[in-house]
């Protein structure tokens, strides 16, 4: 029987990207559901009754919940292509790490802090979202991915974060090439892959459509 795939996003979620390019890596067919965080579907809130929020995977019926944690899930069951971790258990733990540390430094609650704020709090944020940054470059150093010479686990966890670039530069009123060029670069190798350009949305589009239209409902 054929696998049935279903992915619960929101298009400009950042988690749900890691998802959409995971998937294109492994060449698996899939049906999306753009879910409504306002007035969320009834499928997602069965799906996912423990946090209430996107992404999930459902594979044959069967929720998983939690990008990091959907991307593993993927890798093991869809094992035959594009292996998203290394094989060695070492760099599997490094690889994992370094995905955790992007999720706490400079992704998700982060980024939102980063353009929903002013002032002395932004400058406190910024300054922690480029130390993360440069942390993040860091591990990167003169490799053409994280893991060397092949797209992987940390790749698919930070690529989606570069498609929110334009808005924190525009709201923080700094540039993320001048502090983080091999970064950048880095960035651009990822654009390159078919799996990657067809999954991040237009950094244009997301300023406009989500930071400019929640700026000017709530007044900031």
């Amino acid at each position: 029987m054929e696998d049935k795939v279903v992915l619960l996003h929101f298009w400009p979620s950042s988690y749900g990207m890691r998802v959409r390019i995971a998937l294109a890596e492994k060449g698996i067919k899939y049906e999306e559901k753009e879910e409504n965080l306002v007035e969320k579907s009834s499928l997602l809130l069965e799906m996912n009754p423990i946090h209430k929020s996107i992404p999930v995977l459902i594979h044959n019926g069967k929720p998983i919940c939690e990008s990091l944690n959907i991307l593993q899930y993927i890798d093991e069951v869809w094992n035959e292509k594009s292996p998203l971790l290394p094989s060695d258990p070492y760099e599997r733990a490094q690889a994992r790490f370094w995905a955790d540390f992007i999720d706490k430094k400079v992704s998700g609650v982060v980024v939102r802090r980063l353009w929903l704020s002013k002032g002395e709090e932004q400058e406190a944020v910024k300054k922690e979202f480029i130390e993360g940054l440069k942390t993040v470059e860091g591990e990167l150093g003169d490799k053409i991915y994280f893991g060397g010479d092949k797209f992987g686990f940390v790749d698919i966890a930070l690529a989606p974060v570069t498609s929110w670039f334009y808005t924190i530069e525009t709201c923080a009123n700094f540039s993320v090439e001048a502090e983080c060029p091999k970064l950048v670069s880095w960035a651009k190798r990822c654009l390159e892959k078919e799996s990657v350009a067809n999954s991040l949305p237009n950094p244009h589009k997301i300023y406009a459509d989500i930071v400019l239209e929640q700026k000017q409902k709530y007044g900031m």
